[in-house]
């Protein structure tokens, strides 16, 4: 088994948690190996060569830290194809989000807990398959998520709080989010959606968000799918309209929630693909920069057995 581990997760505690989980594996008889890196390109190297290379049957791929190292681990395992499904996901959550860990029930913060799901699962019955969204950007890179890809007003807060590194934590993003909310006016959306029955479908329409989950929820608890399924082969895609100041924070209370999906100002739809332009715009998948649209975005059905 492979603990694959951001040292900087949940403020420096990566290390600690991945150790105190592997603790937990050793007393069941299993050999942790551990695997950490200054930097998650690095980290994502070493676990590519150990499962090319393995010295031993490897049982599972544990990530160790938030929805972005989850993120990075659920793409080399898709990355590897045949191999990489073989080998089951764990999670030992420590992150600022952990939005898989919590749509699946996993123990936050709590490393110990989180290995026991892991050993019960292990010794138990087949464990669930995970669907993984799947973005394609226009200069040819792909990129993997596990919970909510975000292309709109909240995208934009993740972006510019990116370029304010001396800021940290809650900080950072409450100065952001008043920066956009000052700027805000409607984006311009042109969508290409293949819908669950498979029927194709082209829509041009304004608005201020537009999210396709896998998952009920993204930055650290918004419900902004909750309904989503993370085994159905399907997206939410969930749109918002044009609104407001004032009325796009009086619906963050009913975001949070999960109680506005049935808004009028609110849209959603079950797809298995979307083709997303919309000038101006940097989407965000599980946290992370994905890049600018236009996008292909759909997802592979039971990509990744998860240890949930």
């Amino acid at each position: 088994m492979v603990l694959a581990v951001n040292p900087r997760a949940g403020r420096g505690r990566g290390l600690e948690h991945a150790e105190r989980a592997a603790g937990v594996l050793r007393v069941w008889g299993l050999e942790p190996v551990v695997l950490a890196a200054a930097d998650l390109g690095s980290l994502l190297e070493l676990l590519r060569q150990h499962l090319r290379e393995p010295t031993a049957p490897v049982r599972a791929v544990v990530a160790v830290g938030g929805d972005g190292v989850v993120q990075a681990v659920l793409g080399v395992l898709v990355g590897l194809g045949p191999r990489g499904a073989d080998v089951p996901l764990g999670l030992v959550p420590c992150g600022t989000g952990n939005d898989l860990a919590r749509h699946l029930g996993i123990p936050r913060e709590d490393p110990e807990a989180a290995a026991g799901r892991i050993l019960r699962r292990l010794d138990g019955p087949p464990p669930p398959r995970l669907d993984v969204g799947r973005v394609r950007t226009g200069d040819g890179r792909t990129v993997h998520f596990g919970t909510v890809l975000a292309a709109g007003f909240d995208a934009a807060v993740n972006e510019r709080a990116n370029r304010r590194p001396r800021l940290r934590g809650a900080a950072r993003y409450l100065a952001a989010m008043l920066v956009e909310l000052r700027r805000l006016k409607p984006l311009d959306y042109r969508l290409e959606t293949v819908d669950a029955a498979g029927r194709t479908r082209t829509a041009h329409r304004p608005g201020l968000l537009l999210d396709l989950a896998n998952t009920s929820s993204f930055g650290g608890g918004l419900r902004i799918a909750p309904d989503a399924r993370a085994d159905d082969g399907l997206l939410e895609l969930v749109g918002v309209d044009p609104l407001g100041r004032a009325r796009l924070l009086a619906l963050l209370p009913a975001l949070l929630a999960g109680r506005h999906t049935r808004l009028p100002c609110v849209r959603v739809e079950r797809v298995r693909s979307v083709v997303l332009e919309a000038p101006g715009v940097v989407a965000y998948a599980d946290g992370e920069r994905a890049g600018p649209t236009p996008l292909r975005v759909d997802v592979l059905p039971g990509a990744v057995d998860v240890l949930a």
